[in-house]
């Protein structure tokens, strides 16, 4: 299962303490939260697999986000497709459909263009809810020793906003044009 701490909100709330083993983190303060997420993905054949991803909302202390998609990864053609079903505690239920597709701009493959597209419906299929982002994707395996970065230039199109993302192993920052940022840690 892949878990991870996501938060977003005034910087002087999130605690790290690396000097414990294993490093812990913390959160701290009344105005932002802490959100865990979990991910499982079930293998159903070579190509699809059954994904599940969960959220819980340390603020308010409940699950805020639950999600059941059905993925399949074409091999010829460097692409995902997806469709399933999404619950959250704003809009309650609704289907979603993604997709995404990537090119690759060197022959090792660690810098790439990536086109996603994703489009959620209610319950009823009347208010489709698009969005996609196009970016630029650079992979740099062993930037130091046992250090791998990936660096993503994005623009959301729907929303017209750039946004940038860095990831070293397990940490991930991401911000946009508009201010919101978040930092997340794989677990």
């Amino acid at each position: 299962m892949e878990t991870s701490l996501r938060y977003g909100g005034d910087s002087t709330a999130l605690r790290v303490n690396t000097n414990k083993k294993p490093p812990t983190v913390r959160y701290a303060g009344d105005a932002s939260a802490l959100k865990i997420h979990a991910k499982q993905k079930f293998r159903i054949d070579s190509n699809t697999r059954l994904q599940l991803n969960g959220e819980l909302d340390t603020r308010i202390g409940a699950p805020t986000f639950f999600s059941a998609l059905l993925r399949y990864f074409p091999p010829e053609l460097s692409a995902t497709v997806g469709v399933g079903l999404q619950y959250d505690r704003r809009e309650k239920l609704h289907y979603t459909m993604r997709g995404k597709k990537s090119f690759s701009l060197t022959p090792d493959r660690f810098a790439s263009f990536v086109v996603k597209g994703r489009c959620d419906l209610d319950k009823e299929f009347k208010q489709p809810r698009p969005s996609g982002a196009a970016e630029l994707v650079w992979n740099i395996l062993d930037f130091q020793k046992d250090q791998d970065i990936r660096l993503k230039v994005g623009y959301e199109i729907v929303d017209k906003i750039p946004y940038v993302q860095v990831r070293e192993n397990n940490w991930t920052f991401t911000a946009d044009a508009n201010g919101r940022w978040n930092v997340r840690y794989n677990l």
